[in-house]
């Protein structure tokens, strides 16, 4: 066991450097001790065996609407308001809640959405092809990355195109508070909170064919959502919905633009749709939306790794090490979509397992095999060293990702 900083790898900006710092991390055991960008220490769980574990042990148990530090200093109206999700809560809340939402939020229900992902994909790839004519260099998080999930998303929820512009302005601080401090947070959540209130109401007095209607009439039984789980579920779509999928997308992107052969083996596949979506797979595991899942607090002594953790303390799972530990990956800094060692968690493990994930593998095969397809020209802008990370606790996401469409001429 050793003990990091938070310089270790939160705040880590450098493309790739935040992969070397898990990877040194693993090197010396499964189990860390860690001081978190605000301050506060936590436990951090890198070992895959180790994180597959604890992510369904009992005694790890999550916050709760009103815990956590940025939690407790928001009003409780707020706070209740956000947080009374799925990603907050344990059996038998959990249970009981995941069942109400899995009504709404059916396979059936997605795979209606893979028209629209095919016809808004299409659209904003010709958006890029008049900026390709036009030459220079665009951003791919900001033009095609973060278009598409957000489209999905307010479609899901039925949010009018001229307020899905705000969503954006507000996640980005709400995925990562520990480092963006309070004020920031504040400022985005309550906003946030404001519209989804106005959006559910909106939708209790017009249903309509869409995921927020849905949830509004969820039953089981006499039971039904409450106005807080409403708002904190349409809460969690938003963030979980789009952050999440914006930077599955720019990373799959990217490992193809710096793994040349795979790209070009992507473009010749017989079955794009197959090999799209082995690429995807690969890309969860080799480089992952999230670096670590929500916290949870120990409510015994637990020993995981050889490590006692105390009853207690703070701990979060590191995805992002978890899915490179060359105890359960060979050659794990390897992308390789063709590697037979499947399992990663990317998408959590055991009951909090995303909700989402199938609408997050739709979406990013989609854009992924349409860009690559539609600019056989498509290159990095700049050097890769050049590309930064958003510091975050949870999120691995770039700021930009800056592409030439175009071959050069």
């Amino acid at each position: 066991m050793a003990d990091h900083t938070a310089s270790d790898p939160f705040n880590a900006v450098e493309e790739g450097r935040r992969h070397v710092l898990w990877a040194r991390m693993n090197a010396t055991g499964a189990v860390h001790r860690a001081v978190l960008p605000h301050g506060a220490p936590a436990w951090l769980i890198t070992g895959y065996a180790e994180a597959r574990a604890a992510l369904t042990d009992a005694r790890l148990a999550k916050l709760g609407p009103s815990s956590g530090a940025f939690a407790r200093k928001l009003p409780e109206d707020v706070a209740r308001g956000i947080h009374s999700h799925l990603l907050y809560l344990d059996p038998p809340d959990h249970t009981r809640l995941r069942r109400l939402v899995t009504t709404a939020f059916t396979r059936r229900r997605v795979e209606r959405l893979e028209p629209y992902v095919r016809d808004l994909t299409a659209r904003l790839l010709d958006r890029l092809g008049e900026e390709a004519e036009e030459g220079g260099v665009v951003d791919l998080v900001t033009r095609y990355a973060y278009p598409l999930p957000m489209g999905v998303i307010g479609t899901l929820l039925g949010v009018p195109e001229g307020r899905q512009a705000d969503f954006h302005a507000w996640t980005a601080p709400l995925m990562s508070p520990e480092v963006v401090g309070y004020d920031a947070y504040v400022a985005s959540a309550v906003p946030l909170l404001d519209l989804l209130r106005e959006l559910i109401a909106r939708k209790r007095a017009h249903p309509a064919d869409d995921l927020l209607s849905a949830l509004v009439q969820a039953r089981d039984g006499a039971d039904r959502l409450s106005e807080d789980e409403l708002t904190s579920m349409a809460y969690l779509l938003v963030l979980a919905g789009h952050e999440t999928t914006v930077n599955l997308i720019t990373n799959t992107v990217l490992a193809l633009l710096t793994h040349p052969d795979r790209l070009t083996a992507l473009r010749r596949a017989p079955e794009p749709s197959e090999a799209a979506e082995r690429v995807v797979e690969e890309a969860l595991r080799h480089d992952g939306s999230s670096q670590t899942t929500m916290p949870a607090r120990t409510t015994a002594d637990v020993r995981i790794g050889g490590t006692t953790i105390p009853a207690g303390d703070l701990v979060f799972v590191s995805l992002l090490a978890a899915n490179r530990d060359p105890a359960r990956f060979s050659e794990p800094d390897r992308f390789d979509p063709d590697r037979g060692d499947r399992g990663h968690l990317a998408f959590g493990h055991g009951i909090h397992h995303c909700l989402g994930a199938s609408l997050a593998r739709l979406e990013a095969r989609v854009a992924v095999s349409g860009l690559v397809t539609r600019f056989p020209g498509l290159r990095l802008a700049v050097h890769r060293r050049a590309l930064t990370r958003t510091p975050s606790v949870t999120m691995n996401a770039l700021d930009s990702l800056p592409v030439l469409l175009r071959g050069p001429r």
